[in-house]
């Protein structure tokens, strides 16, 4: 069985500075991760080893009891900044450049004097951190989701790992159900998502199965899955290479490998290693 793995996956920049970041720390133990650095479990069973306290996304409405708190790469609000800072709290600033973007461009927007529409997951840490600060916005998750909204003026961003043609299936949905407002959208998808979501759809014409490697809750790699079995060919989600199981591949000639943008190297290495040896 040969493998063939795709052209871009894996670590984009921003979760590979984060990640970097989080390794400098002198004192770990006198740190607290502000929810998930990253959405992979072997980053943050990494993290755990290295004596950093976690707050679960769940739980970020709680007070870290560490002096440094470290904001992880979906970044936050400001209003949540404001609230650490008064508290005292040290900040170590991980936020993605490309998540700030989706910030700036939402302010942008409610500074027009828009209503702001977020495509992408109501209650995803991202989503949650721009949706704070505004105080006319709704998370659009879907077209079956898109409203006639009671507004003159409607603005939207993208949650940046949202797929790209669902941002075009919700954006024609609400000009459709809003045909007699303006309308300004700015195109907030980050560009490790769409190079990843490429490299997929190339190569899924030439392989019988894909493997997906990535966390369980990592928003990108459940739509690299996606994108593969929308197009017919079989998708495996796993997390490590202890995951595969061999029957998934009889009759497989080329199975092909890809990842989403918080899985570690070392993991995809060792699964494609071990695809080598079935």
């Amino acid at each position: 069985m040969r493998v063939l793995v795709a052209d871009a996956l894996g670590f984009c920049f921003g979760v590979r500075d984060a990640l970097a970041a989080a390794e400098r720390t002198a004192a770990p133990d006198s740190v607290t991760i502000h929810g998930e650095l990253v959405h992979n479990e072997a980053v943050i069973g990494r993290l755990h080893h290295l004596g950093f306290h976690h707050a679960p996304d769940t739980a970020r409405d709680q007070l870290p009891a560490t002096p440094l708190v470290m904001i992880t790469a979906h970044g936050v609000s400001d209003r949540e900044r404001n609230r650490l800072q008064t508290a005292g709290k040290e900040l170590i600033d991980t936020t993605c450049p490309l998540v700030q973007k989706v910030h700036r461009a939402a302010q942008l927007l409610a500074a027009e004097d828009r209503h702001v529409l977020i495509i992408g997951r109501p209650g995803h840490v991202e989503v949650r951190g721009i949706q704070e600060d505004l105080t006319r916005v709704d998370v659009v998750e879907s077209v079956a989701a898109v409203q006639t909204y009671p507004h003159d003026r409607l603005g939207i961003v993208c949650q940046s790992t949202t797929p790209p043609r669902l941002v075009a299936e919700i954006n024609a949905a609400i000009r459709a159900a809003n045909p007699q407002a303006d309308i300004h959208f700015i195109d907030t998808i980050c560009q490790p998502t769409r190079d990843r979501q490429d490299a997929v759809v190339r190569i899924v014409p030439l392989v019988d199965a894909m493997v997906v490697v990535g966390g369980k809750n990592s928003n990108n790699t459940r739509e690299l899955a996606s994108l593969c079995k929308d197009r017919g060919v079989p998708a495996f989600h796993v997390q490590a290479a202890g995951d595969l199981q061999t029957d998934w591949f009889h009759g497989c000639q080329v199975v092909g490998l890809t990842a989403g943008t918080s899985t570690l190297d070392e993991t995809i290495r060792e699964v494609r290693a071990a695809l080598e040896r079935l």
